[in-house]
């Protein structure tokens, strides 16, 4: 009985193999009847190499093996290749049992019923110039070529096509493309549709991508890592983002609607030819690489785009694929190498150089660094701003990437070298001086020795037309036109700040205060022997205003100095304001410094509104990075600031003048430039200086210890000199009064500065 049976399935089965195949289109049975060795239709034999060619080694093969003018599945199984192109057919039933072609052309047919969901071991498919409207491919996971070009198509179902290669399907009716699945794409060219959106972000594969003339109103290009060709011309696109596209060498994206570009993605274009955007008349900012930046500003020029903000700020670290180095800097306080309990050291500035391009940066006041670069061998070398103070370890160190691992963490401890007193003050206007309203300062102070110091420190300003409203931290004394503080403790590389707020004289009040009057501070700090005691006081001169830009800068020092502060730091101050409708969320203060008037080398930050980064690029361009500072545009909180110091070059002379402005960015907006704020060398005789007259008695002279002054000017500062005039100190002045008793017994000579003059003095110490 098993026998029977068997044998009963085993004729069933040869009839099933046997079974003439269904053909309703006449023209696609006679097409498949006409194939034989000497026509190019048909072949069992079929391979499909990595550029997806079609090699038939055997040649060309009869279907109908048979000769009985139908064709059976057992001959459709046989056959791998089949070419059924300008055929006049319309209908494809029958299709379904080659289920083994590898290769199917049937171009140029008025074809508008197929079902080719059972050809899994299809590989390459050509169904060009037809009429049907959808195409179903689903499921056919081994395909890597499809062409359904210049057709009727309004729908492509391509799911399960995971290893799809190459795409061409322009000049469709199609209004939307799926090809999430098609994890392997290399080449899509839809062009000449009516798409919509077209996400493409996890296409790694990409590298070629037409889609012009359309109607594409969105795209997603992240992860897109490997496309080199971008055609989007005549689109409706208002955004285009390629920042992920690293390796891209031809864009063009003419006739869109572009408001924001980003073309920062480590890929430099450097020849028009390849890099088209314009007739794009609303298009208003474009983020690119540093490199660039001068292209773009050319090809602006170019198409008429005069209203377009060119810059690399939409993020803060470089285009295309980039490698992290970080770390931070400590100070080894109690010489047992640093741990997470020891010192900050902030603002700690390093270089960079990669061989070619060197440039600088600067930590956070966390001394934290979290430097992006690409690949290459970089060296980064500490620089401090007194080395006699200190060793770093390590004092320089190489990374190469990509052979070491990112991120890469290398810390720095500093560590002390001998004992060193070094104190510094600031005092900085954080908004202007306008007659009638509060004015508010701030005093910033900092330990830059070795050692823990406390000590003093004294403001005096003119009490006539200034009335002392508040301070931040309780004053130690107070007296007409002086404030004094003590502090303790203050630990190496520590800052700390001091708010302080004073109300103007109105013009209507006695003596008045006008606009254009100057406002003269002086401030000073004292702790140990001091071993830069140029930096232990500062003077302030601020003119009065009765209206001003929100966003400016001012030399601290202020229109004018004397030829002693040649080749000595002067004090810049940057003041930003939001005066948007929203929150700005990344701020950079762009400061291009003339190297004909400064020292680059010397720059150094000294206090910020909120945390920020600096770093130093193409010798001389200098950017304060307020990254997340997230400013509010309501006028309580929407201020901030930045300043730093620098030194002047040494080869100027009277006469001479520098200036300095600043651009601020606000997000992706154009620039605001501040004023030029210029300042100029006077011939100390430009300023009053002259021997004493009698405008100043100085007594009792010699001096033991504290030396006394009679002016009616109000005395500013001090500053003492031994007869080679060699600066030794300078000083502040304390209800006329200056401690000299840590001088030595002999000749000194006296610049005691005043609201009006600088007088020179002669004294002896006993």
């Amino acid at each position: 009985m098993k026998s029977k049976i068997f044998f009963i399935l085993l004729a069933f089965s040869g009839l099933s193999y046997a079974q003439i195949i269904n053909f309703p289109d006449a023209n696609f049975k006679a097409k498949l009847l006409a194939a034989n060795s000497n026509t190019n239709i048909a072949s069992n034999n079929t391979q499909v190499n990595s550029n997806l060619s079609t090699l038939n080694p055997n040649g060309y093969c009869k279907i109908d093996v048979n000769d009985d003018g139908e064709i059976q599945i057992t001959e459709a199984l046989n056959i791998q290749f089949l070419n059924i192109y300008y055929s006049n057919i319309t209908n494809l039933s029958g299709i379904e049992y080659f289920s083994n072609l590898k290769v199917l052309t049937c171009n140029n047919n008025p074809i508008t019923n197929h079902n080719l969901t059972s050809l899994q071991n299809l590989i390459k498919l050509e169904i060009s110039s037809n009429q049907a409207s959808s195409l179903n491919l689903s499921g056919l996971s081994n395909l890597k070529y499809l062409s359904c070009v210049n057709s009727s198509l309004t729908n492509i179902n391509l799911t399960g096509c995971i290893s799809l290669e190459k795409l061409y399907c322009y000049n469709n009716q199609l209004t939307s493309l799926n090809v999430s699945n098609c994890i392997n794409l290399k080449e899509i060219d839809c062009d000449n549709n009516q798409i919509s959106s077209l996400d493409l972000s996890n296409l790694s594969n990409l590298n070629l991508l037409r889609s012009n003339s359309n109607l594409l109103t969105s795209i997603n290009l992240d992860n897109c890592i490997n496309l080199t060709i971008i055609g989007l011309l005549n689109n409706l696109l208002s955004e285009l983002d390629v920042s992920d596209c690293h390796n891209l060498q031809q864009l063009f994206c003419t006739g869109n609607n572009l408001i924001n570009l980003n073309v920062k993605n480590g890929s430099v274009i450097n020849n028009s030819v390849f890099f088209n955007y314009s007739n794009n008349p609303n298009l208003t900012y474009i983020c690119a690489d540093e490199n660039e930046i001068s292209l773009i500003n050319s090809l602006n020029n170019d198409y008429n785009i005069n209203n377009c903000q060119v810059n690399s700020y939409c993020s803060f670290t470089p285009g295309g694929v980039f490698y992290t180095i970080q770390g931070d800097s400590k100070f080894d306080s109690n010489n047992n190498g640093c741990d997470n309990n020891d010192i900050i050291y902030p603002n700690f500035k390093c270089t960079i150089t990669n061989g070619t391009i060197t440039g600088s940066f600067i930590t956070n006041s966390l001394g934290l660094f979290n430097l992006p670069v690409q690949a290459g061998t970089h060296t980064i070398t500490p620089v401090l701003e007194n080395p006699t103070y200190f060793t770093v370890q390590p004092n320089s160190f190489n990374v190469s990437f990509p052979t070491a691992v990112s991120p890469y963490n290398q810390d720095f401890c500093i560590v002390a070298n001998g004992n060193h007193n070094d104190l510094e003050i600031v005092f900085l206007p954080i908004n202007q001086a306008r007659p009638g309203f509060d004015a508010i300062f701030k005093l910033i102070y900092k330990n830059k020795g070795n050692t823990i110091q406390s000590g003093t420190i004294n403001l005096t300003f003119n009490d006539d037309v200034l009335d002392f409203v508040s301070s931040q931290y309780s004053i130690s004394s107070q007296s007409t036109g002086n404030l004094n503080w003590t502090f303790t403790n203050l630990s190496p590389f520590e800052s700390r700040e001091i708010n302080i707020t004073f109300n103007l004289n109105s013009p209507t009040e006695t003596p008045p205060l006008l606009s254009g009057n100057v406002l003269n501070y002086a401030a000073s700090i004292n702790g140990q022997t001091d071993e830069f005691p140029n930096d232990n006081n500062i003077v302030l001169n601020q003119t009065v205003v009765n209206s001003y830009d929100p966003n400016d800068k001012t030399c601290l020092e202020g229109t004018t100095i004397t030829t002693n502060k040649i080749g000595e730091y002067v004090h810049y101050l940057i003041r930003f304001e939001n005066n948007g409708t929203a929150n700005a969320q990344n701020i950079v203060v762009k400061d291009i410094i003339n190297l004909n008037k400064f020292d680059i080398n010397s720059l150094i930050p000294i206090s910020g509104s909120h945390n920020f980064e600096t770093k130093i690029s193409n010798t001389n361009n200098v950017e304060f990075i307020f990254q997340n500072i997230n400013l509010p545009f309501d006028d309580a909180n929407n201020d901030g600031y930045v300043s730093f110091k620098i030194k002047t070059n040494s080869n100027l002379i009277v006469g001479d003048t520098f200036s300095n402005s600043a651009n601020i960015y606000f997000d992706y907006n154009f620039p605001i430039i501040t004023n030029n704020y210029i300042t100029t060398i006077q011939n100390t005789l430009g300023v009053h200086e002259i021997d004493n007259n009698n405008e100043i008695i100085t007594y009792p002279n010699p001096v033991k210890d504290i030396l006394s002054f009679k002016t009616s000017n109000r005395i500013l500062k001090v500053e003492i000199y031994d007869t080679t005039g060699r600066i030794l100190s300078s000083n502040s002045v304390h209800e006329n009064k200056v401690d000299l008793s840590q001088l030595r017994s002999g000749n000194y000579i006296l610049k005691v500065y005043t609201n009006k003059e600088i007088v020179r003095t002669k004294i002896v110490k006993d």
